[in-house]
């Protein structure tokens, strides 16, 4: 901001001595418009010198991905989407044959397994089991009764979600890729952290008679936000962030205007 174009300095009129038409060494005062030096940026200073900036759902040290940041107004906006309680997407990395301490690739080994009898028609059994027990959560959570019209037109709106405080709710999981001993998810979730996505990887290799962990956690959509609308470190300037701010300003303002 302080690097952008800035107003020019005030101007003033101030009656200058100037040596007379006659000559003679004869001198006059005449009026000028000088520049008020109390405006001048060695003066002045920086004209910015702090700036409000709130951070949305965040992202561990070890996930990468969408972190949606609120400047100045939008930190209020940040709130309200938070109230929207929307749906994050991340995908997910996972390695059979090994647990962690932490159920990332990164920590201390604790456990080595076989992993050669799981199929992909197994997995997608278990991620099925997954995705039916956090449905019922789901609506559990909804505090709707499923027989009424307002749950019929919620549900046609897609808006059945828990608009309060709840455990982590898996939406939708999908697998991405197989090949063992690798394989990656697509997880729709609510009200989760990235170290509970982990813990996921690490129960699916139990249930699976093996063990797992988490190669990666990166979210790629965060509400209305998705990764065609972040800015990488190259493009963290003010031309970028205020094209950034334009083009979310409609859908963030649609989706207020639908859920809340």
């Amino acid at each position: 901001l302080n690097a952008a174009p800035g107003r020019g300095p005030r101007q003033r009129v101030r009656f200058l001595r100037a040596p007379a038409p006659g000559g003679g060494g004869a001198v006059e005062l005449v009026a000028a418009r000088v520049p008020v030096l109390a405006d001048h940026p060695l003066v002045r200073g920086p004209r910015f010198r702090k700036l409000k900036i709130g951070a949305g759902h965040r992202l561990d040290v070890k996930a990468s991905g969408v972190f949606v940041l609120g400047i100045g107004h939008g930190n209020k906006l940040l709130t309200d989407l938070y109230n929207c309680h929307l749906t994050k997407v991340y995908t997910v990395g996972g390695l059979f044959g090994k647990a962690t301490d932490d159920f990332s690739d990164s920590g201390n080994l604790v456990e080595k397994t076989t992993f050669d009898h799981i199929t992909r028609e197994k997995f997608e059994r278990i991620l099925a089991v997954i995705q039916g027990t956090n449905q019922k959560a789901l609506l559990m959570y909804s505090n709707i009764d499923m027989k009424t019209q307002e749950a019929y037109e919620l549900a046609v709106k897609g808006l059945i979600r828990p608009m309060g405080k709840s455990p982590p709710v898996i939406t939708a999981v999908r697998c991405l890729q197989f090949a063992l001993p690798e394989f990656q998810l697509e997880i729709h979730c609510l009200h989760e952290t990235q170290q509970y996505l982990r813990k996921m990887v690490h129960e699916i290799g139990l249930e699976l008679k093996s063990s797992a962990v988490c190669t990666q956690v990166r979210r790629i959509r965060d509400g209305v936000f998705t990764v065609d609308d972040a800015l990488p470190r190259t493009q963290w300037n003010l031309q970028s962030i205020q094209e950034a701010i334009r083009n979310c300003q409609l859908k963030v303002e649609t989706e207020l205007e639908k859920t809340l």
